[in-house]
Order: structure tokens, then sequence, then C-alpha cells
């Protein structure tokens, strides 16, 4: 195998491996990409057992062949390479010199045939879907993903086609929930949801942030989603199980409903949550007339007030939240204003678009 490419163009394809690749791994191989030449180009693949991308670009094939490398240690020497151009060659034993310029490297690959094989593509019905409108869905439920790996069911986002032409994307994490609708005509051909893990779901963020207005194409097959753009594939495997009955959490709407800048409130929040107890960022809301009133208090710091003019008439209520889960849902709202619908300290703070609820977040209240 030798090839001579662009180094750009190479350090694009090794980019795009790092965020799959394995590092800590009991199967070395997973922690190297797949270089494959072939005579219309190379194609670069990374790949987990859980989530690979196959990457195509342009080369000057002088040899065909494959041969697996390290994808940190290739692309810090790519980084650096002191040339627009690079050539790379298979030697003997799986060694792979590259070279450019004055820069000369050996460097220890392994056998192209020990990478496991990806998923076979299967008939899976592809839908065309915007660029833009996966981003801003993926944005807007990201944050919700719990964490917490005992609850494997909820480390992702339900991807759930509606039967108007709209599909749904739900994050929850058991303390606040987000749900985005948004117009993608086309049939993906599924029975129900599927739920897409944390981690394809950021690999297809990047992928999308690079060119979001691209032609793009999304489709599931039994256990896996397919993702596709020019000059590249994504599969990954989806978790296997029910997503809760996210609906029943969203109340129909609070007894009490202000409009609030959001901007302001966003503002305020940081600055009040700057003396919450501990890690739980914790902070009272509170309604008086014509105000919108943000307190916490620390033992050990002191207390901290803002308040916010707003149009509100009604009896006064103070209820807790924490304040990293507003600031998530208003750091990514486009609105001037937020619509905050309340009940009792008891009931979840629903923000949503005024008069809009394709964007809606809940936030479960908290002890203060």
């Amino acid at each position: 195998m030798e090839f001579r490419i662009a180094a750009d163009e190479l350090k694009k394809a090794l980019h795009r491996a790092q965020g799959i690749v394995e590092r800590k791994t009991t199967m070395p191989i997973l922690a190297n990409v797949l270089v494959n030449a072939t005579k219309g180009g190379i194609t670069v693949t990374a790949f987990d057992l859980d989530i690979g991308i196959v990457s195509e670009h342009p080369a000057e094939v002088i040899k065909t062949g494959a041969v697996t490398l390290s994808a940190k240690y290739v692309f810090d020497i790519v980084q650096n390479l002191p040339d627009a151009q690079v050539t790379l060659k298979k030697l003997a034993n799986n060694y792979v010199d590259i070279s450019s310029g004055s820069a000369h490297f050996k460097i220890v690959g392994m056998a192209a045939e020990e990478y496991p094989k990806l998923p076979k593509e299967e008939s899976a019905p592809m839908v065309q879907v915007g660029g833009n409108t996966l981003l801003e869905m993926i944005k807007k439920t990201q944050f919700a993903i719990s964490s917490d790996e005992t609850r494997y069911i909820l480390n992702g986002v339900f991807f759930e086609p509606q039967s108007t032409g709209k599909v749904r994307m739900v994050a929850t994490d058991g303390h606040r929930l987000s749900l985005i609708e948004r117009e993608v005509p086309g049939d993906f051909k599924l029975k129900g949801g599927v739920i897409i893990p944390r981690k394809g779901l950021m690999e297809l963020k990047r992928l999308l942030d690079e060119a979001p207005d691209a032609e793009c194409h999304l489709g599931f097959a039994e256990n896996s989603a397919l993702f596709k753009k020019p000059g590249l594939s994504m599969v990954m495997r989806l978790i296997d199980g029910q997503f809760p009955e996210y609906q029943r959490v969203i109340p129909k709407e609070g007894e009490k409903v202000v409009l609030v800048p959001k901007t302001r409130f966003l503002e305020g929040l940081k600055r009040i949550a700057l003396l919450s107890a501990d890690k739980s960022n914790a902070v009272r809301i509170g309604l008086e007339d014509n105000k919108l009133v943000i307190t916490a208090s620390n033992p050990d710091l002191g207390e901290a007030k803002d308040v916010l003019e707003l149009a509100y008439q009604g009896n006064d209520i103070t209820i807790g939240f924490n304040a990293r889960y507003l600031m998530d849902v208003l750091t990514v709202t486009e609105t001037d204003e937020v619509s905050f619908e309340l009940g009792d300290e008891h009931s979840p703070g629903v923000l949503h678009a005024p008069g809009d609820r394709s964007f809606t977040a809940v936030v479960m209240p908290m002890r203060v």
C-alpha cells in the first residue's frame, strides 16, 4: 500500500475518529483506524463495536492495500507535518512509513484483517433530513440525557416519528425532561420510537457541525441507526429497551404562567447560583406582584437575591429548582421571552416559547 494525500484531508479523517476509537480497551486494535487504499481514493474507518464511521477521501494511490494505525498518534503526527502533502507507505510486518517534506516517521501498525467488521448495511429505508433541523433537535435534548449507567434506557434520546410527518425527540434523566418536535417528511418505517445512545448522538452532532447544510440521510434497521452524507457513512447500535411513558410527566398547563425575559433570567440564575449550597445548584424562584425573585442561601457563604420585573398578578409562591437545569434550557432557547409555567411547590416547572410548545422542557422542583 502506498498513497499521497493532502495533510489536511488526512487530518479531517483522523479528527472524525477521535471520539470513537477506544483508548482503554482489552482489544488494542480498537485504538486504531483502518486505512484502505483503493483505485478511487482512500477510506478511513473507526469502530468501537457500537459506533462505526467510514470516511472517504481523495488521494493519489500508487499501490492499493490496507493497514490499521493508531488513531491518536498518527493524528498528532499529521497535525505537525512540515508540508501540505504526506505520503504513507506500508512496509514489511505492518510498519508504515509516513513522510512529508523533511520529516519521516516509521510507525507500528496492525494487520487490516484483524480489524472488526462493521455491521452490514441492511436495507434500511433512508430518509432525507435537514442537517440544521437534526442539529437543533440534538442541541435541545442532549443536556437532559441521563449519565446514570444503571438506568441505561435513559442514556440516550428517544427518537419517535409522528403520524403527522413530524419527528419527536425526547430525553430525560428523571429530574428534568426535554422534548422537541420538528417537520421531517419521509417514512422511517418504524413501528414505534427508538433510543439513540448518547455517544452516538454526540458523534452525529460533531459530523453535522462540520457542514450543517450538506445533504443528509438517516435510517433505522433492526437494532442500528444509519447516517449518511456525501463521502461519509456512520452506523451505530441502538439502546435495546422500552423508553418510559414521558407524556405523563408533562403537565397540561400550569396554574401560574409568566413571560420571562430570557437573557435577564439566565443572567440572574448564573449570579444567584454562585451562592447555592454545595453541588445541588439549588435556588428559590418566587412570584410576587409583578416580580420574579431568585434567591439562594448558603450557611458558609451567605445569601443572594435578584429581582426581575414582569407582569404577574396572583398569589405569592416560592418553589425550589436546580438552577443549572433551568440555565441549560434557557441557553438553547432562541426566543427573547420564555413562557414559564408553575403549579405549587411540588409541581414541575415548564418552559417553552410563548404560544409554541414544539420545544418544551420540564424541570422537577426540589426541596431548598
